[in-house]
């Protein structure tokens, strides 16, 4: 899998902790930065991983940012992206069986760097589970292509 990671300055430490791990587990990762903790704007990174996504450059996305929530919310502005800002292992499942999220977004300030590499292991791990999901996931799609609910 080819999965674009980017991170603000909060951020920056766990993400070069993921993509040590994600490479170990034979993923193919596209660094989108930030490389320091030196201060950066979250949303200039969150568009290049939800950029490369939307566009198929890469099959997911991990953020990481002081929260999560930031990146979050600055992901899902770009069609195409179903971001969740997870905190919780039970939340990345459920992101992923019944959201079908393509960007996870974690964050330093909140959560362990072990919770972390939980959340992202079974975010990873888990699928979509369509079925009566789908017609909920439509919908969201469907907000992309009218620019509105």
């Amino acid at each position: 899998m080819r999965i674009g990671i980017g991170a603000d300055h909060a951020g920056w430490g766990d993400k070069e902790r993921l993509v040590k791990l994600l490479e170990s587990k034979g993923h193919e990762v596209v660094d989108f930065g930030t490389t320091s903790e030196e201060p950066v704007d979250y949303p200039d990174f969150a568009v290049k991983v939800a950029r490369a996504v939307a566009e198929g450059r890469c099959d997911e996305g991990i953020l990481v940012c002081g929260t999560g929530v930031g990146m979050s919310m600055a992901a899902n502005k770009v069609p195409g992206i179903r971001a969740a800002a997870v905190q919780c292992v039970e939340a990345a499942r459920f992101s992923r069986t019944h959201n079908d999220a393509n960007v996870l977004c974690v964050g330093s300030r909140v959560s362990s760097p072990e919770l972390i590499r939980q959340i992202v292991e079974t975010w990873l791990g888990s699928v979509f589970e369509g079925g009566r999901h789908q017609q909920r996931v439509d919908k969201i799609k469907a907000m992309d292509k009218r620019g509105t609910c």
